[in-house]
């Protein structure tokens, strides 16, 4: 239903992700779906499914949220560590937990069609699966306010305008085949290079510049490879000079 994020689908991104992780068979991933959105967020069986059971009556039951709240931020935690970069190509409504997953990702490319909301408020809950915590770091705080506390649709044109995607096309398929030929440029670099990068920036915008200069240090000094850039950087060809 609309891409609802069912239980299943925690379980599957999870394992996909672990194992993308591990195996180090694809140099760059992207998220896409099919139907008329993205995702219409998060089902609302999730709470209500597995052994976790939540009884708000209770001291004991409400603590089991946490658990079950933590479990799922682990996966977008996952998908944002993942080494390889991580495109989303997104289309119609991008809801609730869809935030989530998108602001986890490190390349947003949008349909002229697309929308991203906040929709938890609407539902008398606060977003917690890292919207709050990720959004404020690509868009400007006081559009995060307003769309966490009024739930109002940020069309594509202004998620442009502010940050939040890269790019917008004019169709579905026209922004996934960009996305796709992005992926595909990304994966004719070296992936050490790229693992490296995708640290750095991370890490520096979790800290100051000069730990994040320290951390670069550390960071080149480990994933330097002379053969690589030797191979990538071109031979220069010295002009010829005869005497007369």
């Amino acid at each position: 239903a609309m891409n609802t994020m069912q239980p299943v689908f925690w379980r599957e991104l999870t394992a996909i992700v672990n194992d993308l992780q591990r195996s180090g068979n694809a140099r760059a991933l992207v998220i896409s779906s099919t139907g008329k959105h993205f995702t219409a967020g998060m089902a609302l069986d999730v709470f209500s499914s597995g052994s976790v059971q939540m009884d708000e009556t209770s001291a004991v039951g409400r603590a089991n949220m946490v658990p079950l709240l933590q479990d799922m931020q682990a996966t977008f935690n996952a998908l944002e560590a993942l080494r390889m970069p991580v495109i989303a190509a997104i289309h119609g409504g991008c809801i609730g937990g869809g935030v989530d997953m998108v602001c986890a990702c490190d390349i947003r490319l949008a349909s002229a069609d697309a929308f991203f909301s906040i929709q938890e408020i609407n539902i008398g809950m606060v977003a917690d699966v890292g919207t709050l915590q990720r959004l404020p770091k690509l868009i400007p705080e006081g559009i995060v306010h307003e769309l966490a506390y009024t739930g109002r649709r940020l069309p594509a044109q202004r998620a442009l305008a502010v940050g939040l995607v890269n790019e917008v096309f004019v169709s579905q398929q026209e922004m996934l085949q960009a996305a796709l030929a992005m992926a595909a440029e990304i994966a004719q670099k070296p992936p050490v290079a790229i693992w490296g990068s995708k640290q750095a920036i991370h890490y520096a915008r979790d800290h100051s510049t000069h730990d994040a200069l320290q951390q670069m240090a550390w960071l080149q000094s480990g994933i330097w490879q002379s053969r690589v850039f030797k191979a990538s950087v071109p031979p220069v060809e010295l002009p010829i000079t005869t005497k007369s």
